[in-house]
């Protein structure tokens, strides 16, 4: 009993979402009972650096478990970080540094970003992985941002 108090606690503790916010979705299969299964995209900042902003697309469970949140979502996700104003370095950085984490399951499972900085040819690397409390996937996807000066403002139509 003792354990699923400490369970019900973590479980409270713990934020349905970090520092994203959702660009967009399409469904990908109709659900009568339920919200459909889709892919999200969303948008989150890099913390440490000013100038990046990384673009996640996943899929999201749907039907009765997802519209509850008990289902487990799929390991599969993309991956795309561009340079969206001057880079600027806030602190020095650690190389395997979470920057997004999000659960996609109710308790064991969590989607990561993590950044690498490859200081021999001045990028900055980010990747995606799914991992879960006993067995992960070693699905992944990655993308990368040499780090160039900001000639000026983007020009939008």
């Amino acid at each position: 009993m003792r354990w699923l108090s400490v369970l019900g606690a973590a479980l409270v503790a713990l934020p349905l979402s970090s520092m994203a916010r959702e660009v967009g979705e399409v469904s990908t299969a109709f659900k009568l009972l339920g919200a459909n299964h889709k892919i999200v995209v969303e948008a989150f900042d890099d913390p440490k650096v000013d100038g990046v902003t990384c673009y996640l697309s996943r899929a999201k469970t749907g039907g009765i478990k997802g519209s509850l949140g008990l289902a487990e979502d799929r390991a599969e996700a993309s991956i795309a970080c561009r340079q969206v104003g001057p880079i600027n370095i806030k602190e020095k950085l650690k190389s395997g540094e979470e920057v997004f984490k999000e659960r996609t399951s109710l308790v064991f499972k969590t989607m990561q970003v993590v950044r690498f900085h490859d200081t021999e040819r001045n990028t900055l690397v980010y990747l995606v992985y799914s991992d879960r409390m006993v067995d992960g996937s070693p699905q992944n996807a990655v993308t990368a941002i040499p780090i160039m000066p900001w000639t000026g403002q983007v020009q939008s139509q």
